[in-house]
């Protein structure tokens, strides 16, 4: 406990929207970052020093007043916006946007899943549809032969030729999801399906860096996670794009930040003006205690 409380006070003031600034500049600093989510700081009020209790006089209602003075304010937590940002055309088939609530869940070498709104794909050396750090997207599986049904795991592409002999000659992923491979002869096949996982509690979330999640399991994955060897037909039916909520997938498409300039940078002037005038109390207080200690001489 500070010789003054105003001291204390404006201190957790500077440490807090010191704390908001941060939030702020990197909301500003990922403007252009593909589906980056932007962030925001909430605030409450520290505990507080109680002078006086309310005290009840013959009855149940009081009529002695609560005095209290507070000590400061502190971080109540950094809450995320998940609401859909713009999608930008980029005319390449591998990149897609979600318009909807789902995410993509991929997967590391190591067998760890992610979820993430990134939709920046490729198809590697190997014919496996993977994101810029090389993880695997997970869906249903299977080949110019089998129709995908329930089977699950990487999104991967036939290179073999059919039973005519027809080669591959290039790939589309429909707003479903399905992977159609369009051949020389001008037959097609579905080799794969791209699902969507639904989040009912999106902000438990934990963010790993590169546009991807973490904690999938806290954010109540509606149905459960999809990450399994197998699922029923009817329950993959559950995760397609264009189910339950699910969105849908733009391909040639990827969702851009949804970070307001305009609005951070009005947050900003604010927190920085809340930042001086804690600054100021910090000041007022240091002359108040001079005054005290030179009370005598």
């Amino acid at each position: 406990m500070s010789l003054i409380g105003s001291l204390s006070s404006g201190v957790t003031g500077l440490q807090t929207f010191s704390k908001d600034l941060e939030v702020i500049g990197n909301n500003i600093a990922n403007i252009n970052t593909t589906a980056f989510k932007s962030g925001s700081l909430g605030f409450t009020e520290s505990f507080s020093n109680t002078l006086r209790a309310s005290q009840p006089s013959g009855g149940t209602i009081s009529n002695v007043q609560a005095s209290q003075i507070g000590s400061g304010v502190k971080i109540a937590g950094i809450n995320v916006n998940f609401n859909q940002g713009a999608l930008s055309t980029t005319g390449q088939a591998t990149d897609l946007g979600i318009s909807g609530d789902g995410f993509f869940l991929v997967r590391d070498n190591s067998g760890v899943n992610y979820a993430t709104r990134d939709g920046n794909f490729r198809w590697d050396d190997s014919g496996a549809l993977v994101n810029s750090m090389g993880m695997n997207v997970l869906g249903l599986t299977g080949d110019h032969t089998t129709a995908p049904s329930t089977n699950m795991g990487p999104i991967r592409r036939d290179d073999s030729p059919t039973a005519t002999g027809a080669t591959l000659q290039s790939i589309a992923i429909d707003r479903t999801g399905s992977v159609v491979q369009f051949y020389s002869d001008g037959s097609n096949a579905t080799v794969g399906q791209v699902l969507l996982q639904k989040f009912s509690q999106p902000s438990s979330l934990m963010k790993h860096g590169d546009g991807l999640y973490t904690s999938l399991n806290n954010a109540g994955p509606t149905g459960g996670l999809f990450t399994g060897a197998a699922l029923t037909v009817g329950t993959a039916l559950d995760y397609k794009a264009g189910n339950n909520g699910n969105g849908t997938i733009e391909a040639g498409t990827l969702e851009q930040s949804n970070v307001d300039l305009t609005s951070e940078f009005a947050n900003m002037i604010t927190a920085k003006r809340s930042f001086q005038a804690n600054a100021r109390v910090v000041t007022v207080s240091d002359t108040v205690l001079d005054d005290i200690v030179n009370l005598k001489r």
